[in-house]
């Protein structure tokens, strides 16, 4: 990956932050897209202190397709073509369905698939207009697979599935162009976005019934989630892809009842 351009939405924290460190680590140019400016810019002054040759931060909204064609233009403008992509960004709002406002499924949506398309669309522009191929990871979940036993995340599962068959399909589209699509899988990782919908005084309550779930008996490091990003993102993968890498702790090859 050395001296090639990677970008990462929602690489501002927790996973997206991870790989945006674990590239610069291998010498990759990164740019770090992140709705916070702020945030953006302290994770790419951390990567050109792991190593990247550069690095760059870029607020950017992932549901507005300006703010995507802008980031590109800008990534490639100072890093050089884009060769890989990491499209990260993400959000966790539930509620059952009777529920929950229209307002609210939009918006997630808006955030978690058409962002993902918008940030696969742009990126599969920029690596055919250089005709070098490139690698492209999306952050699915096993939401995409199955419904989480605390209920209410419809939106947030059905925006999951939309990205696993989007992954699917692009994987098949661009193969012959020498662009490779794949979804990694994360499971219950410690990051901000894990306790979004959980109250402060719960997170530790919550935090040891998760470990007890998961047949690891613990919560992720961000950076385990990130290794299979890299891997899937590097030529050490050439031949993967329409594939999801799960890393999960176990949790999808574990049955719901205790029999």
């Amino acid at each position: 990956m050395q001296n090639r351009a990677v970008l990462v939405t929602g690489g501002g924290s927790g996973i997206g932050r991870a790989v945006v460190l674990l590239c610069a680590e291998r010498r990759a140019r990164v740019a770090v897209v992140d709705l916070d400016a702020e945030r953006s810019r302290a994770v790419a002054g951390e990567a050109q202190a792991c190593g990247a040759p550069a690095a760059l931060g870029i607020c950017c909204d992932v549901s507005v397709e300006s703010d995507i064609e802008r980031a590109f233009a800008t990534s490639e403008s100072q890093l050089g073509p884009t060769h890989g992509v990491f499209a990260n960004a993400g959000k966790d709002l539930s509620g059952m369905a009777h529920e929950l406002p229209l307002s609210l499924w939009e918006h997630v949506l808006a955030t978690n698939l058409t962002g993902v398309y918008l940030t696969c669309k742009h990126a599969m522009r920029s690596m055919l207009s250089a005709g070098k191929g490139g690698s492209i990871v999306c952050t699915s979940s096993p939401a995409a697979f199955v419904g989480f036993a605390a209920g209410g995340a419809g939106a947030y599962s059905a925006s999951k599935g939309g990205i696993s068959a989007l992954v699917r399909c692009l994987a098949v589209d661009y193969a012959k162009h020498g662009i490779r699509v794949n979804a990694v899988v994360p499971g219950s990782t410690e990051t901000p976005l894990m306790w979004a919908n959980v109250p402060e005084a719960q997170v530790p309550e919550m935090r040891q019934r998760i470990c007890s779930e998961v047949p690891l008996g613990r919560l992720a490091d961000p950076k385990e989630p990130a290794r299979a990003v890299v891997w899937l993102l590097s030529e050490e993968a050439s031949y993967v892809t329409g594939s999801h890498l799960v890393c999960d702790g176990g949790v999808l090859a574990k049955a719901a009842v205790s029999v």
